[in-house]
This record gives C-alpha cells, structure tokens and sequence, in this order.
C-alpha cells in the first residue's frame, strides 16, 4: 500500500479494495496541456508505461478508455470492443459531472459514477503502469491486472500510434 498518499477517491477506492498501489507526485504547470505526456517527462518514465484516460460516447453512453500517452485511442475499435457504433470524446464538461475528477486529473479508479472501462491491450507489457490518482500532478502506480479489477475493465486493442 502506498504511504503519504494524496486523499482522492482513486485512492480511497484501492485502499477500500485491498488493491496495493504507490503513490507518484510531481509538480503540475499550469500551462501545460497534455497532461499525460507532463506526468511521464516529470516521472522519468517511458511514455508506453504511463496512460491517459479518456472519457468517451458509444452510441450515447460514457466509456472510459485507458490507453498509453505515447499513442492514440482508435475510437473504432473502442467502439466495437463495448459492441457499439461509434464513438467520440464525450464533452468535457459532462465527463467531468459523471466521474467527480477535472480534465487532466480523471482517474479510471474511483469514478463518481462508475462508467464501463476499457484498458488497452499494451497495459500488460509492463510489471506495472501509471493512471492518474485524481487529480493534476498525481499518478498512481500498479499492476495490470489490479488496475483491471479496481475497474471492473475489459482489455483490448484500442490504442494506436
């Protein structure tokens, strides 16, 4: 379990949950706008290991998809991964009233409303990857598969370069 933790719902939620988990800080700019490509030059961390959660609209419900900073999400194949049509970015605004987090801190653990998740199919190359805590500045480290549990996540192939 991490120590020294910032108190956000990601955190309550794995620490509720038994899911262990390290706690990553590091100093948000406020200029910056992408946020997840910030977390890993600051984390020193490669960016394949480090991913960005995006909420999006399947045929008029919210999906949230994890996929790697270093990439793209391909909105067809999320799309069919949750048997749906299409999809987009759902508005921000609406993203953030359902998840409870702002737009560079929605964490896929914790959610106000817990939306159907995908994490993508490259998560499992690594021993562990980093998701957003909750908030700008703060990263959570763990395993795939715990990540999987903590949001109840389908895998697939959803990223691309």
């Amino acid at each position: 379990m991490s120590t020294r933790a910032p108190g956000t719902p990601a955190t309550v939620a794995l620490e509720r949950a038994g899911i262990p988990f390290t706690a990553h800080t590091y100093e948000h700019a406020d200029t910056a706008t992408n946020f997840g490509l910030e977390a890993a030059a600051l984390l020193r961390l490669d960016e394949e290991q480090v991913f960005k959660t995006l909420v999006t609209d399947v045929d008029s419900r919210l999906v949230v998809a994890v996929v790697p900073v270093s990439g793209r999400l391909d909105l067809k194949a999320l799309a069919t991964a949750v048997g749906g049509k299409k999809a987009q970015l759902a508005d921000p605004h609406l993203a953030e009233r359902r998840t409870g987090y702002i737009v560079g801190g929605i964490s896929p653990i914790g959610q106000k409303t817990a939306l159907e998740t995908v994490v993508d199919e490259t998560a499992w190359l690594f021993d562990t990857v980093f998701v957003s805590g909750g908030r700008r500045g703060f990263d959570i480290e763990l395993t795939p598969d715990d990540l999987r549990r903590a949001t109840g996540a389908t895998v697939a192939a959803i990223a691309r370069d």
